[in-house]
């Protein structure tokens, strides 16, 4: 072949790029995968998480809730929920029933659970539905039984 021809050819050839720096891509199939399995695994308050990225200020979890767990409150963080699959009622605002440090979030700064959640407003979520709950607002999710949620959560620092 001359070398012209095979210079056209390798041209025509897309160019292999690496993604920049922190670049992060979840298709729909990926994530149903990743939801298959957290369903397998569920913790004491009937819900399975992972850690899809971590950018320091801000981070990407994937969690997959088959009923009620406990409600809690972020004092530096606001949560946008992106519901994934399943439905659900988030009771959102109110107060925190009992509220005590929750060590599992964030080494327990800022972070609170409760037994319960006193008052607040309840809306029906399902999959396409996206929710931002702002800093400081108490909040759960309520799965009807024989039912789940799965939502990719966005966790960003509070201004």
């Amino acid at each position: 072949m001359p070398a012209k021809y095979f210079i056209a050819v390798l041209m025509a050839l897309p160019l292999a790029a690496a993604d920049p720096e922190g670049f992060a891509l979840w298709k729909p199939a990926e994530l149903q995968r990743h939801e298959r399995e957290l369903s397998k695994t569920l913790r004491p308050d009937h819900s399975s998480r992972e850690t899809l990225a971590d950018y320091k200020n801000h981070r990407f979890r994937l969690l997959y809730r088959a009923a009620e767990g406990y409600p809690e409150q972020h004092d530096n963080e606001v949560d946008v929920v992106i519901v994934q699959s399943g439905e659900g009622v988030l009771q959102v605002g109110g107060k925190l029933v009992r509220p005590e440090v929750n060590p599992e979030a964030n080494n327990g700064v800022g972070e609170w659970k409760g037994a319960g959640l006193e008052g607040g407003e309840r809306r029906n979520v399902a999959a396409g539905d996206i929710v931002h709950i702002p800093a400081g607002v108490p909040h759960t999710f309520l799965i009807p039984k024989g039912k789940h949620l799965t939502y990719v959560l966005l966790k960003l620092p509070a201004r």
